[in-house]
């Protein structure tokens, strides 16, 4: 009888020590997360991204560990938002014009509505998709949002004025590209990664975009020139998403915390794409490239250029008038 106690006695206590060690095991375990990135390791936005992968694990105590993968190497730039959807990656962070018509109502953002630095088109970016929260983004986590300054002309030719722009080959993407036809120019598709060899080969003649392409993608080695359109200055709008099923099976503290590390890095990623807006200029005018500014009657007729992309898709999109004009707020509001 003595033994059988004893033998009950310790089957329990083994029992619960093995539960015991089963439940520390289970929570020492990390969540391992994988993060897409179309940007080269060098470039100042990999970097910001990855300061924020590194505040996560910190803030989380190593109970997130996310490894990295720039440049494109796990999914490529067009396919990044759908690879995180489907889970071939846990986290993405790629733009949503390389899905042109995906994103009707996040396409606003990209108008040329002449954005006058990063910092304020990120902004713009984050509080419109809060303000809207609109249904094609339903099937990720957003975490943050974020935008490139003043997309710009950067050419092999000099482009002084707007007839000097017809008929030429520019690469563009999204919204961009009916920018290009607007202003006279033959847009031809492609990312970020395709337009160094692009422009070196002459595929193209130029390319839309901010002057921090220049040097983050080297590709003042390839043009000559710079013409600074600011009344015409579009922005791209970029996304760091996660899957929603890892999203939904995270424990509400480590959300609190995804939260409250992204809430932060709006403001950061648009710090650094002023910081590289500026690195570019210089760096173009290193090489000996020429920076071409526009008077003001000559930017008021590339104003008036692409005013019909504007109205386009005010006419074409539902409550558009309502997204153009809460941007145009938004962006003197984080102007001022």
């Amino acid at each position: 009888m003595i033994k059988k106690i004893a033998m009950f006695v310790w089957t329990a206590v083994m029992g619960t020590a093995l539960t015991a060690t089963s439940a520390l095991s289970a929570e020492a375990t990390p969540t391992k997360l994988t993060f897409s990135i179309f940007f080269p390791p060098t470039h100042g936005q990999t970097k910001a991204a990855m300061d924020w992968a590194k505040e996560i694990e910190k803030r989380t105590e190593g109970k997130i560990q996310i490894s990295v993968f720039p440049s494109g190497t796990l999914t490529k730039a067009p396919q990044c938002y759908d690879g995180v959807v489907k889970g071939i990656s846990d986290l993405g962070f790629s733009l949503f014009a390389y899905t042109r018509g995906r994103f009707p109502v996040m396409a606003a953002l990209d108008l040329p509505m002449g954005y006058p630095s990063g910092n304020v088109a990120s902004r713009v970016s984050q509080e419109f998709a809060k303000m809207f929260s609109p249904k094609e983004l339903s099937d990720v986590k957003v975490l943050y949002l974020h935008a490139h300054g003043p997309g710009l002309l950067h050419t092999k030719k000099p482009v002084r004025k707007l007839e000097d722009l017809k008929g030429m080959k520019i690469r563009a993407t999204g919204l961009s590209a009916k920018i290009v036809e607007a202003l006279g120019g033959v847009p031809v598709a492609m990312d970020q990664g395709e337009t160094y060899e692009a422009l070196k080969k002459g595929v193209v003649e130029g390319t839309l975009g901010p002057i921090e392409v220049l040097k983050g993608w080297k590709q003042a080695e390839v043009i000559k020139y710079t013409t600074e359109c600011y009344s015409v200055g579009y922005t791209t709008t970029m996304f760091v998403v996660m899957n929603l099923d890892k999203w939904n099976a995270l424990p509400e503290d480590i959300k609190k915390i995804f939260d409250e590390v992204s809430d932060k890095y709006t403001d950061a990623h648009g710090k650094v794409w002023d910081i590289t807006d500026q690195e570019g200029r210089e760096y173009t005018q290193s090489l000996g490239n020429e920076i071409i500014p526009l008077s003001e009657e000559e930017s008021a007729k590339w104003q008036k250029a692409v005013e019909p992309v504007i109205n386009d898709y005010i006419a074409n999109t539902p409550d558009g008038d309502t997204y153009v004009k809460a941007i145009r707020e938004l962006i003197h509001k984080y102007s001022n």
